[in-house]
């Protein structure tokens, strides 16, 4: 399937138009527009047309504008720009109040480059949050309140990651009626191609953009400046940019911004907001078909018509970033400088918004330049992955058992925060027993169970649980169930052929699945002796903790021997072929869930015999895999962090031939090559 890329708030590909005047700047217009030769001054009347375009876009009027770096290298020159005068005011006598404000939902490159010049320039200013509401915009009373002892503030036209366009208008008025002498910078890379903007007629001292939020290449952008705000130039040397911005001028830069400018001149090669906003609302339509619950994270009239922020209850956000990645439909799960830190959005945290919803959000964000065709295959997709996590047991569904969750013994792991809840079940007697329910999967796992039409014979715990029994009273209520069974006077529980029997370690219980598994909670290694003395255990007993350290599950003889991980075995994909002739037998496992696999169409290892052995199922395929210690195996996952899990998790016990695909799907699809084994 072709990639359907709809993550444009993070960055665009290049306009065709963009491509060619960088091309022809570095074939032909290659002069240094500081040299006063022919070739130079011809690069200088490039830059300088360039600069004439933007100005009357951006409506500069008498104010400066420079090509920079991007939007980063902007911040921190309005920043030390305003602080370097506020420290030259201060040292002259004058008040300038004791804030630096930010709005809480601004870019981190905001609040990082405050702290950063304040602390450098000795200014010792308070730097503080400027709150939002719960539609994502600036709280104006708070703003009045603080708005006199503000000495810099900082505010963002539309925010990168709802799209929330800010009441930039209300927030000059306030400045105006409290004769706030504040400097004011305002973030507008969002706005670009988006939004109109009238600069010289604001009260606006401050405006970077980046040229690759809209389809120029990175490493190119500007930052306007107010006629009368002051400036110090970040940097200094040969004077270019007339003084404000030293280094020789990214020509090719400059010259794919001027074809993007070009483009959003003409009024024809861009999408009008009209058509944006048709096309919004159709994506809406399929995701509230496709998605149950579904909450947006802002408001529509407010918001850019390019950026939809949505949650989905009972899916994590790394759950929908891998479906849609399997779909090949490329989103976010937040802004694209912190999504690989895996925490709840600071912008929804600042609206206030459930920590369900902060901790689960998906951005999908597209440009001006998109057209109809693409946005129809985008919802086919969307429709795909509703109907692969339906199949999967995600969303509410009428279907069957599928056939591979029809296996006699299934051992399914779900984690999060740190938590893990395991489930049982048996296809033969069509029942299940849950182990630690944690409140936060309850709708996974009501879900799950009902899908798989399994009768929930029992709720069990390892240790008293830390909620009092909260999870397991909600999941009884999701699945309407007044009462449940106990395990027998035995402390047995029958599910079909297999046993699951409770052992007392103290105030904690052990349920052993005959000598193949055991369900420890956190119970530590000596503990476990007395079972072993007495046959319930042996040293290849897989361990299914309560906890999430990270080792997915481990055996009685790792804890035991105190068994160290063999080095990591990495292999890339272009490696790969090589390998898997030199090792004929190795066995290739794909660790994604099987909702990945029915939003997929076609496979990148074309030749290849893979197995698929979930992340969640891992634990059931260990002891086989254990009994052959010698034999490799070759895990890989959408990006390699699963793989690399669960390679380690292998290593941890001894098995030295677990290795994994450095990058996995996503560096496999970038080299466009079938991995076609030799025979």
């Amino acid at each position: 399937m072709k990639e359907i890329y709809l993550d444009s708030n993070a960055t665009t590909c290049v306009l065709p138009a963009a491509v060619s005047a960088a091309r022809q700047a570095m074939e032909q217009g290659y002069g240094n527009p500081s040299s006063t030769h022919a070739t130079g001054l011809q690069a200088k009347a490039m830059m300088d047309g360039v600069r004439q375009r933007a100005s009357r876009l951006l409506g500069v009027g008498d104010g400066r504008l420079m090509f920079n770096s991007g939007a980063t290298e902007g911040i921190q020159t309005a920043v030390l720009s305003a602080l370097c005068a506020l420290r030259e005011r201060r040292a002259a006598g004058k008040h300038i109040g004791s804030l630096l404000l930010y709005g809480a939902t601004e870019h981190k490159a905001v609040p990082e480059s405050l702290a950063h010049w304040n602390r450098l320039l000795g200014l010792n200013l308070e730097v503080r949050q400027l709150p939002v509401d719960a539609q994502g915009r600036h709280d104006l009373q708070a703003l009045d309140a603080l708005i006199g002892e503000a000495a810099m503030l900082c505010t963002m036209a539309a925010n990168n990651e709802t799209g929330v366009i800010s009441d930039l208008s209300a927030i000059a008025q306030l400045l105006q009626e409290r004769g706030a002498d504040a400097y004011w910078m305002v973030d507008c890379v969002q706005a670009l191609g988006k939004l109109k903007l009238n600069l010289a007629a604001t009260r606006i001292d401050y405006a970077p953009f980046s040229g690759h939020k809209l389809y120029a290449p990175k490493g190119i952008g500007m930052l306007y400046v107010r006629a009368g705000a002051p400036f110090t130039p970040l940097m200094m040397g040969g004077g270019q940019e007339a003084g404000l911005r030293s280094g020789t001028e990214n020509m090719a830069g400059i010259a794919a911004l001027g074809a993007v400018l070009a483009a959003l001149e003409d009024g024809k090669t861009f999408r009008s907001h009209a058509d944006l906003a048709a096309f919004r609302a159709q994506l809406v339509a399929s995701l509230e078909r496709v998605f149950p619950g579904i909450v947006f994270n802002m408001p529509f009239p407010l918001s850019l018509p390019t950026t939809l922020n949505f949650s989905v209850p009972g899916l994590s956000s790394k759950e929908l970033l891998d479906l849609f990645d399997a779909a090949r439909v490329r989103v976010s799960s937040g802004s694209a400088c912190s999504a690989a830190k895996a925490l709840p959005s600071y912008v929804l945290e600042a609206m206030h918004v459930p920590q369900w919803r902060a901790s689960s959000a998906i951005r999908l964000s597209f440009g001006p330049l998109i057209d109809a065709a693409t946005i129809d295959a985008a919802c086919a997709r969307i429709e795909r992955c509703g109907e692969a996590l339906r199949n999967s047991c995600l969303l509410p569904s009428a279907l069957a058992p599928s056939p591979q969750d029809g296996a006699q013994e299934g051992i399914i792991q779900l984690s999060v925060d740190g938590r893990c809840t395991w489930l049982l079940s048996d296809a033969a007697s069509a029942s299940c027993v849950v182990i630690d329910p944690v409140a936060a999967l309850v709708p996974r796992l009501a879900a799950f169970i009902r899908c798989q039409h399994l009768a929930l014979r029992a709720i069990v715990h390892t240790a008293a649980p830390v909620d009092h029994g909260a999870a397991r009273l909600a999941l009884l209520q999701e699945l309407a169930i007044e009462q449940l069974g106990r395990v027998d006077i035995d402390g047995v529980l029958e599910l079909g052929q297999q046993r699951l029997r409770r052992i007392e370690c103290g105030e904690t219980h052990v349920y052993l699945l005959g000598q193949r598994f055991a369900f420890i909670g956190t119970l530590a290694p000596g503990a476990l002796t007395p079972l072993l003395e007495a046959a319930l255990l042996t040293p290849d007993t897989v361990l299914c903790a309560a906890l999430d350290d990270g080792s997915l599950c481990s055996t009685v003889r790792t804890l035991q021997d105190g068994l160290v991980p063999s080095a990591e075995l990495p292999l890339d994909a272009a490696g790969l072929p090589a390998f898997l002739r030199q090792h004929p037998d190795a066995i290739l496992v794909d660790v994604r869930e099987a909702y990945e696999h029915a939003a997929c169409a076609g496979t990148v290892f074309e030749g290849c015999a893979v197995y698929s052995v979930p992340l969640s199922r891992l634990a059931a395929q260990v002891a086989a895999w254990l009994q052959q210690p010698q034999r490799p195996l070759v895990f890989f996952c959408r990006s390699g962090n699963r793989s690399a899990r669960a390679a380690a998790c292998l290593r941890r016990q001894g098995h030295a031939a677990a290795w994994q695909l450095t990058g996995g799907m996503a560096m496999a699809e970038a080299t466009r090559q079938p991995l076609a084994i030799a025979a």
